[in-house]
């Protein structure tokens, strides 16, 4: 596994990682304070999001909280032409490439069915189906392939593309199949999988018998597993191995190990399938404990860490102002775009519920 920090904050290279350190040592302090800003920043949008569902402004909450230095470093380890296709939890990835962040809970909220146009951004939208934003990406890969935009060597126009999945999807037949359309076309693609350790209730344990980094050398797609707390790992190996797709190379895997401190979303409860010991010793792993305690070794002060607090506090304050203007959902988006075309059993339900609603306004019952 590819570590660079320990728990205690202290950065090593282990033999045989050379290559991942290298990303490392081109970054610069500005740098390694943008990655702790954006993972706190990341976790203080999580709770707020979490505190406005609990308070009905949103339908529904997906935290990634325990995951932000798997999603920031990857994030930032992508680079500008590259086409990202998140899951549903990819909130700090959304981060690093400047998706608006009420966009989000504008979707969750049901305000809109997205919040963003992939014709105008390189972050397509949020895939709710389970796995099958994988067929998506490798897709889109094919027809950067197809294109002659891929091993050129000109950094202005070479692509590369990142797909973003659970351990749970990994058992979707859909990965399978993108997984195979990847390695049969040589698409330039990375999956990155974010192994939180359960797929909603079920363990990783039962969803596999080898560790998933190896799920693509059937396919002919190799893997690699990174320690998926430590956010220097992750940036390094996800902007090596996009850089390798870029040049020709072909697809890869990249398994970031990690934990879903919180609930799968705001409609679980993971007290009733797991155990406060696993949950305190992932804890002790925090992400943004390790990147602090690396920090503060090369000298960084309290001044930085206040400063981080307080954008939290203006973000949430923020975050709240915004939600609590937004309207009531448009009934209609029920309804609308379910077909291409009108259908006549689909204008019947819009028409019953709309009549329902008008019988509360009038005073009486349906």
């Amino acid at each position: 596994m590819v570590q660079l920090l320990s728990l205690e904050g202290e950065f090593s290279v282990p033999k045989g990682q050379e290559e991942y350190a290298e990303y490392v040592s081109k970054l610069t302090e500005a740098d390694f304070l943008k990655f702790y800003r954006d993972m706190a920043r990341c976790r203080r949008f999580d709770n707020e999001a979490t505190a406005l569902q609990r308070q009905g402004q949103l339908g529904l909450w997906i935290p990634a909280i325990g995951q932000e230095a798997a999603q920031i470093g990857s994030g930032y380890g992508v680079g500008p032409n590259d086409h990202i296709f998140p899951s549903y939890r990819e909130h700090g990835v959304a981060i690093t490439h400047d998706i608006d962040l009420m966009s989000i809970l504008k979707m969750l909220r049901g305000v809109n069915h997205g919040g963003w146009n992939p014709d105008e951004t390189r972050f397509h939208l949020y895939a709710i189906v389970l796995g099958t934003q994988t067929l998506h990406a490798t897709g889109y890969a094919m027809g950067i392939n197809f294109d002659g935009k891929v091993g050129t060597g000109n950094k202005d126009e070479d692509l590369a593309v990142i797909t973003y999945m659970g351990d749970g999807a990994t058992a979707e037949g859909e990965v399978s199949e993108a997984l195979l359309f990847a390695a049969t076309n040589h698409t330039p693609q990375v999956f990155f999988c974010q192994n939180n350790q359960w797929a909603i209730s079920s363990p990783v344990a039962s969803q596999t018998k080898v560790p998933l980094y190896r799920r693509g050398d059937g396919f002919g797609v190799p893997g690699v597993r990174v320690d998926g707390n430590d956010v220097l790992a992750c940036y390094a190996v996800t902007a090596k191995h996009m850089d390798d797709a870029r040049n020709g190379l072909g697809p890869s895997l990249i398994e970031a190990l990690t934990y879903r401190i919180g609930a799968h979303t705001t409609s679980d409860d993971p007290s009733k399938y797991r155990s406060n010991e696993e949950v305190e010793y992932w804890k002790a792993r925090d992400p943004l404990d390790r990147l602090e305690k690396y920090l503060r070794r090369e000298g960084v002060g309290d001044d930085f860490f206040n400063e981080v607090a307080e954008a939290g506090d203006l973000l949430a304050e923020d975050i709240r102002k915004q939600t609590f203007a937004l309207g009531e959902p448009p009934v209609e988006n029920m309804f609308n775009h379910v077909y291409s075309e009108q259908h006549p059993v689909i204008d019947e339900q819009l028409a019953w519920i709309q009549n329902y609603e008008a019988s509360f306004e009038a005073g009486g019952a349906a």
